[in-house]
């Protein structure tokens, strides 16, 4: 367990890091003896500090929801990390590449909650009762510290995500089987992924009860209003300066933006 004044030099190592553009030696090797508890701590602190600097807490997003993900990462359940509405981008936006370190990208689903929900013994049929829609959205992960890195490391990362994108239509949970949202993402007019949201957990909404029970107890819960990245349901794609990219949801919509 690291002390309170290790976790903010970390948070503001991670912090200048993103800032400067340039990595920064693993955590787990600067600290060994930090523990996720720590790691979650970090990412707090690091939120924190751009909130200081004016950004907006609106949510959370969810990662490692795939049991090969989890195995990788050698842990048996997902992670979690902060939104900032200076990470939120619009379809349509052009975005600087030179923004991160080694951006990718990752096809998820957005839900936005019509009301609060807290935990413990939050389930999948209380998160949707909860959310107001479910939009198509994509995650710019990036990471500021370097390889090989331990799952503490990631989760001080903020769960490695840098930005997101929201775009094509907003549904109502009901609406559609949500289950059964298929997407494909294209580079350069080239398809390099496809999927479908069952991939998630076996449902989207299961990642979120399970970060509803996992906020719970920090004291935490998702608000009115906030937007939640449910999960990744195809595998990271590489993406550049130069790369024009197109998320095709079907029923869904799209979206489409490129990297300057």
């Amino acid at each position: 367990m690291l002390s309170d004044a290790d976790r903010r030099t970390a948070a503001q190592s991670i912090y200048g890091a993103e800032l400067g553009r340039k990595a920064i030696p693993q955590l787990s090797r600067t600290w060994p003896q930090i523990e996720l508890a720590d790691a979650y701590a970090i990412q707090r602190m690091w939120a924190e500090l751009h909130m200081q600097k004016g950004a907006r807490h609106i949510g959370h997003k969810i990662g490692l929801t795939s049991r090969a993900m989890q195995m990788a990462s050698k842990i048996t359940e997902p992670d979690y990390g902060h939104l900032l509405d200076t990470m939120l981008h619009r379809d349509g936006s052009q975005i600087k590449a030179d923004t991160f370190l080694k951006p990718r990208l990752e096809v998820e689903l957005a839900f936005v909650m019509g009301e609060d929900l807290e935990g413990p013994g939050a389930q999948i049929h209380d998160v949707m009762r909860a959310t107001e829609f479910v939009t198509p959205a994509l995650e710019i992960i990036d990471y500021r510290t370097e390889v090989p890195r331990a799952i503490t490391d990631t989760i001080a990362d903020n769960a490695a995500s840098g930005g997101m994108v929201v775009g094509g239509r907003m549904v109502r949970p009901f609406d559609v089987d949500i289950r059964w949202v298929g997407a494909t993402l294209s580079k350069n007019g080239i398809i390099e992924e496809s999927g479908v949201s069952a991939a998630i957990m076996g449902h989207p909404a299961a990642g979120i009860a399970w970060l509803v029970n996992k906020l719970a107890l920090v004291g935490e819960k998702l608000r009115k209003g906030q937007i939640v990245l449910a999960g990744s349901f195809t595998r990271p794609v590489d993406i550049a300066a130069g790369d024009v990219i197109h998320a095709d949801y079907g029923p869904l919509g799209s979206i489409g933006i490129s990297f300057v």
